[in-house]
C-alpha cells in the first residue's frame, strides 16, 4: 500500500525522535491481534523493518536520525512510504552466525525462544548490526552463553560484559 506522510521529531521525548504518523484506518489493515509488525519502503530508496506505534492520533513508524539524514530529510519533509505486512519469523533478519549457533545448541534455542519476540529481536540486533562476520559470531556466541547463564533472563549489563569479554577472546 502507498502512502503520504510527514517526517515529524518528537521534541518532548527523550526516547522517541524521528518518527512517520500513519492514520488508524491504513494501520489497522496491517495489524493482526497484538502483531504490529511492517516492511516500510521510504521515497522507494530504504526500507526498514518496524512496528506500527500507536499513539493518541493514530500509529507511527519509528526511523532513526542516520536514516533521515541518509535520504537528505528533514522535520516536515513529505514522504511516500509503501508499506506492507512483515510476516518475517523475528521482525528482523536473523544472522547467519546467530541461527547456525541456535541450530547446534537446543538449551540455548529454547532459552532463545522462550523470550518475547520483542526481545527477540533485540538480540537479533546486537548480532546483525555488526559487519564482521568473526565480531557477529562472537556476539552470538556470547549472547548464547549469556541466555544458558542466566537461566534465559536477559540482564543488558551482564550481557554486555560478556559481550566483551568474547570480543576480546
Amino acid at each position: 500500500m502507498k502512502y503520504s506522510t510527514t517526517i515529524e521529531h518528537f521534541q518532548d521525548s527523550p526516547i522517541w525522535g524521528f518518527h512517520m504518523p500513519v492514520s488508524h484506518e491504513v494501520a489497522e489493515q496491517f495489524i493482526e491481534g497484538n502483531d504490529r509488525r511492517i516492511i516500510c519502503t521510504i521515497n522507494g530508496q530504504e526500507t526498514i523493518q518496524a512496528a506500527l506505534m500507536p499513539s493518541p492520533l493514530g500509529y507511527f513508524i519509528m526511523t532513526n536520525k542516520k536514516l533521515v539524514g541518509k535520504l537528505g530529510l528533514y522535520a516536515g519533509a513529505s514522504v511516500e512510504l509503501v508499506i506492507e505486512k512483515d510476516t518475517s519469523e523475528y521482525g528482523l533478519d536473523m544472522p547467519d552466525e546467530l541461527r547456525e549457533l541456535l541450530n547446534q545448541d537446543d538449551e540455548g534455542s529454547d532459552h532463545f525462544h522462550a523470550l518475547t519476540k520483542g526481545k527477540q529481536r533485540s538480540l537479533i540486533y546486537i548480532v546483525a548490526k555488526v559487519k564482521n562476520t568473526n565480531s557477529r559470531l562472537n556476539k552470538a556466541l556470547a549472547i548464547v552463553h549469556h541466555l544458558k547463564e542466566f537461566q534465559g533472563k536477559l540482564d543488558f549489563k551482564a550481557l554486555n560484559e560478556t559481550i566483551k569479554y568474547y570480543n576480546n577472546l
